[in-house]
Parts: C-alpha cells; sequence; structure tokens
C-alpha cells in the first residue's frame, strides 16, 4: 500500500475529489495496464475523450496525431489556462508483478503519465461539475512525450492559435521526494536534451598488424576521453553541461580492426548559449581528434528538447496556490533544477507557464513510490492522485476567479 501524505489531512482534499477517489484509482490502473507507446495512444485518447464529452467539455482530436484538447467555458470572462498531461508509455518489460502490470508485452507505463492522466481527468469532472470560475480552461492531453516530441507537434499543428492560452502548466511526479509535496521553481527548472551519432570511419584490418589499418577504436577511444574535456576546460563552471557517451559500437572480434565505429551521445544544459556551444565544441573536437588519428568522422547532432524554462509570475502564482492551500510545509523547500528533459518546453516558448513536481516517494522500491522512473520495478504512488488533482482546481479557481 502507498504511503499517504503526511501533511495532506483530509479536509485539504476537495469533497468532490474524495468521494470519486476509487474511480480515480481505478482508472489510473486500468490506464497502467494497457500502456501505448508514443503516437500510438489510441486506446487512451478514445477513453480520454469520451470522459470529456460526457462532462460537457468541447473535445478536439487529433491534434499533434493523438492528442485530445477539451475545452470548458463559463461565464463571460476572457482569461484562459491550460493545464497540460502526456499520455504515452514506453518500451520497457514491466517487472513490478503488480496485479494491474502491464499486459502489452514490452511496453509499460514507466514514467506516471497514466497518473498524470488520471489526475487531469478527474480535475476535469470536478470543474465541469462547478460553475466557480470565470474563463476557458483547456485541457490539454498530449501524446508522445518519450522523445517523439508530442508537444512540438502539438505546437506545430496550431494549439495555441486554436486554443489561446494566457498561462500554462503541467506537472510530472517525481521518486525521491516525500510523499505528495509541491515543488516549484521559476526560471531554468529542466535541462535540453540534445543527440549525437559520432560515425569513426577507418581502414580495418587485422589485429596483428594494426600499422596496417587504421583504426576508427582507438580513435573512438580518444575522442571518448577528449570530450570530457569540454565540460571540464571549455564550459564555465557555474553553468550546468552534460556530455555522456551511452553507446559505442564496433567490430565483432578480438582480432579484427573494424572498418568503423558508432557512437551515440546525450547532450544536456539550461542555458541556450551553453547549449550552442556544447554542438560547436563537441563537433570541432572530434573532427580534430579524426584527422590527428588518420580516420574520418561523420556527426549527426540533433537539436531534441529545448531547456525548460518556467515563467517567473506564473510559477510564483503556481506556488502561491499550493502554499495559500496547503501551507508552506506542502512544499519542497530549496528547489534546484533538474538535469532531465521535457518536451513541455516547447509550450512554455509559446505562452508563459510553470511545469512543476509532486513528490511520488522515498526509498527504492514501488511499494514506497521512491523508484526511479524509466525503470522496469516503477509505479505511480496512487496516493498522490487525489491532491494532486486537487490542486488543479484550485489553480483554476484562482487564476480565473470571478471578478467581485
Amino acid at each position: 500500500m502507498h504511503p499517504t501524505p503526511e501533511f495532506a489531512l483530509a479536509d485539504k482534499v476537495l469533497p468532490a475529489i474524495r468521494d470519486a477517489a476509487d474511480d480515480m484509482v481505478r482508472l489510473r490502473r486500468d490506464l497502467h495496464a494497457h500502456p501505448e507507446l508514443a503516437f500510438e495512444e489510441f486506446r487512451t485518447a478514445d477513453l480520454v475523450a469520451d470522459r470529456l464529452a460526457q462532462w460537457g467539455y468541447a473535445v478536439h482530436r487529433g491534434l499533434g496525431g493523438t492528442g485530445v484538447v477539451g475545452t470548458l467555458k463559463r461565464g463571460t470572462g476572457r482569461r484562459s489556462i491550460g493545464i497540460r498531461a502526456d499520455m504515452d508509455a514506453l518500451p520497457i518489460q514491466e517487472a513490478t508483478g503488480l496485479p494491474y502490470a502491464s499486459r502489452n508485452e514490452g511496453k509499460m507505463h514507466a514514467c506516471g503519465h497514466d497518473g498524470h492522466t488520471a489526475i487531469l481527468l478527474s480535475a476535469a469532472r470536478v470543474m465541469a461539475q462547478s460553475a466557480d470560475f470565470d474563463g476557458t480552461v483547456h485541457l490539454i492531453f498530449q501524446p508522445a512525450e518519450e522523445g517523439l516530441g508530442g508537444g512540438r507537434h502539438m505546437v506545430e499543428d496550431g494549439l495555441f492559435k486554436k486554443f489561446p492560452c494566457d498561462m500554462i502548466f503541467a506537472l510530472h511526479n517525481m521518486p525521491g521526494f516525500p510523499v505528495g509535496k509541491f515543488g516549484f521553481l521559476g526560471g531554468s527548472f529542466m535541462a535540453s536534451s540534445d543527440s549525437v551519432t559520432v560515425t569513426v570511419q577507418g581502414q580495418g584490418g587485422h589485429g596483428s598488424a594494426p600499422h596496417q589499418a587504421a583504426d576508427p577504436v582507438v580513435a573512438a577511444a580518444y575522442i571518448v576521453v577528449a570530450l570530457q574535456t569540454i565540460v571540464a576546460r571549455n564550459n564555465d563552471p557555474r553553468e550546468m553541461a552534460v556530455v555522456s557517451v551511452g553507446s559505442i559500437h564496433g567490430g565483432n572480434a578480438p582480432n579484427v580492426i573494424p572498418d568503423s565505429v558508432q557512437m551515440r551521445l546525450t547532450v544536456r544544459a539550461y542555458r541556450p548559449e551553453v547549449r550552442q556551444m556544447l554542438r560547436e565544441r563537441i563537433t570541432a573536437l572530434v573532427q580534430a581528434q579524426a584527422v590527428a588519428l588518420r580516420v574520418r568522422a561523420e556527426v549527426d547532432y540533433h537539436w531534441r528538447y529545448p531547456a525548460l524554462i518556467n515563467d517567473h509570475a506564473a510559477t510564483e502564482l503556481a506556488r502561491s496556490v499550493a502554499a495559500d492551500w496547503l501551507g508552506e510545509d506542502a512544499l519542497i523547500q530549496n528547489m534546484q533544477p533538474l538535469t532531465g528533459s521535457e518536451d513541455f518546453s516547447f509550450m512554455l516558448e509559446q505562452t508563459p507557464g510553470c511545469y512543476l513536481i509532486v513528490g511520488n516517494g522515498e526509498g527504492g522500491h514501488h511499494s514506497t513510490g521512491g523508484c526511479m522512473v524509466h525503470n522496469p520495478g516503477y509505479d505511480f504512488n496512487d496516493a498522490i492522485l487525489p491532491i494532486a488533482s486537487s490542486y488543479w482546481v484550485q489553480l483554476v479557481r484562482r487564476l480565473l476567479a470571478p471578478a467581485a
């Protein structure tokens, strides 16, 4: 049984959400049992769209592929906000052994998007039943957050032209933080994420006669070591930068020098200037090492997700909602930036807003909520469903409060 938030007294969860808590858990576990990969979220999108339509939302489908947007308007107010939840799963074989574990081979909700979707749907039902806000709410259910840039696809498909928002918000569960506590940080909150493929082309030969070959393995080894000097010697030590080589492939036999070696890198930064510098230095350094070692190198650099930068005013507003409602003890103090990445960054490039986190639990097991995401043993902590769903309702009530 997942632990409950110590600070979250019964009267902190909105009564309408508390009354439907069992349904919210059943929904979350149903989504968990039926994970779908990026741009394949057909069942999930059907479920989301059906529920929103039942509750009176105007439903738009197909944005960014399998995305769903539900719009609800109350009163005559012109203000509007967007709230986003991601829907996709990961290509991971689940190993939790839970009764609601994935039924889809090789697919798993290993990041909690099942929980994010259930949270926003629960809030959507309560908002539809009440008339205590004045304005427009756009609930954005996004596909393909996990690496394929569904957020970018929705923006390019006209998300904010069709559904203009004064501010936009999203949350993510976060293992390693106390159950149900909220974390906010204005400015740079998550890193950019770029992928690089380096192909080192040499001349193969027999391992007994290396002088007759141009060895791409040795060149690749020099490149790996040299890449570390970019962070150590080219980057301001006060600025975050990551260059990690996660994959090297070349050759099949111990006594054969292969023709080529391929390396794959992940590159991360908080600031756009640092991100650009890393690209320039990686490209130049790889080529210089190749020339020095008599091989050729191709650098295939993929710009992926920009850094996630929270608007300060929107973040302070979002933080004040949690603090006023739950008290300062419910907030993660001294929140620091995270080196993970999020394609909500594409939405924040277009519209001011805030991305926040909710503690999923501590420890190292799914029973405590502390198992890290993207892990076969991870599970979303159902204990945070009611408090997180209540937060979205409270945020809408604050931002779209009727004029006095």
